[in-house]
């Protein structure tokens, strides 16, 4: 294992098409990051009822360090800090009488869609994607000053320093209805694919085909539209700050969207 990658394990060692797997940390932390949902999978605690589904909840979440707010994402490991309502049953989890002293086991899953590959035939047919599962175990975070920094951190990393320009710090009720899980990742890997489609060789030789099928990537990024102010809203024009970010995230993804439809060079 490289010093700047999270280690190997079987479940997240990439194995169908090894050459796309990431194990870096900046990597990995970086599609975390702009991943706007996280999926997380856990077991349930034992119930009544019996389900035998693992349960899996759409959540908001990003790495970051408590202890060293200003670590290097290429460094070293980060924590997982996720955010969601105190009850729902993902946030019990931890607290539970039985619960594993090292914390309750989950799996994130982060993906990133950056275009649709359209080949000659639908069994090569692809997407450009950026994509990450991390597994690790998830702790309640009971000091207050961790989960007003882990707060801040999700916060900003949806939109940067709106934080600062809201209403802060969160009153009594709000910071107790609030719950935030810190994930200590255990291993975690990427899974990365650009460029154009991947042709069967009979297929390239049949010129008939390559004439009657197009072939190529149609780009994908998420686009930020025209702020739509709130009917409640006092505060006139959008601010800067976010006018500025959306610009800067929408050109950022238009331009990543095609570099990654790029064929590789020969």
């Amino acid at each position: 294992m490289a010093s700047n990658e999270y280690p190997k394990a079987p479940l997240s060692t990439v194995k169908r098409l090894n050459n796309r797997g990431v194990y870096d940390y900046k990597t990995i932390h970086n599609i975390i990051n702009a991943t706007s949902v996280l999926h997380v999978a856990f077991n349930p605690a034992p119930s009544s009822e019996a389900d035998p589904f693992p349960a899996i909840l759409p959540m908001l979440g990003c790495t970051g360090s408590f202890n060293s707010p200003n670590a290097d994402p290429a460094a070293g490991p980060l924590d997982l800090y996720l955010h969601g309502y105190v009850s729902s049953r993902l946030m019990k989890q931890p607290n539970a009488p039985d619960a594993a002293a090292e914390g309750t086991p989950v799996t994130v899953a982060a993906t990133l869609m950056d275009g649709l590959v359209l080949a000659l035939t639908p069994n090569h047919h692809s997407c450009n994607y950026r994509s990450v599962v991390a597994f690790g175990y998830a702790e309640a975070v009971t000091d207050e000053a961790e989960k007003l920094y882990a707060m801040e951190l999700i916060t900003d990393n949806m939109l940067p320093a709106r934080w600062a320009n809201s209403r802060i710090p969160p009153n009594r009720a709000e910071m107790q209805s609030t719950s935030v899980l810190r994930v200590r990742v255990a291993h975690a890997s990427a899974k990365v694919r650009a460029g154009g489609p991947g042709e069967d060789r009979g297929d390239l030789k049949d010129e008939e085909l390559r004439k009657r099928v197009w072939t190529g990537v149609v780009p994908s990024w998420t686009q930020w539209g025209d702020p739509t102010p709130a009917r409640e809203n006092r505060a006139g024009e959008v601010p800067e700050y976010v006018e500025q970010w959306r610009n800067v995230q929408n050109r950022d993804g238009r331009v990543g969207a095609y570099e990654a439809a790029k064929e590789a060079e020969e």
